[in-house]
């Protein structure tokens, strides 16, 4: 098993920025990708951004140029910058991570972008 723990989340006035964090019990670098995802009530999870072992990084058309996901090795955790926010942002954000032992989530954080 592996541990996830999402930190970070909160409520940010439109066009603000949050940074969240995601631990890994792990080392993330035999991880085959972690990312972000997000999901709001009533609708199905959607990909957000990856980052692949490598640091390949792939994000949704419509975070582009506002998010960032990095990593930290040393530290197995994995960031998401979220810089120009807006309320169409506002969801439940869970950390994924992928390794040769399966796939696994973290309880997820809220990010509310209200003013």
């Amino acid at each position: 098993q592996v541990q996830l723990v999402e930190s970070g989340g909160g409520l940010v006035q439109p066009g603000g920025s949050l940074r969240l964090s995601c631990a890994a019990s792990r080392s993330i670098f035999s991880m085959y990708a972690m990312g972000w995802y997000r999901q709001v009530a009533g609708k199905q999870r959607e990909l957000v951004a990856t980052i692949t072992t490598s640091g390949i990084t792939n994000y949704a058309d419509s975070v582009k140029g506002r998010f960032t996901i990095s990593r930290d090795i040393s530290k197995n955790t994995v960031f998401l910058q979220m810089n120009s926010l807006k309320p169409e942002d506002t969801a439940v954000y869970y950390c994924n991570g992928q390794w040769s032992v399966g796939q696994f989530w973290g309880q997820g954080t809220h990010v509310t972008v209200s003013s």
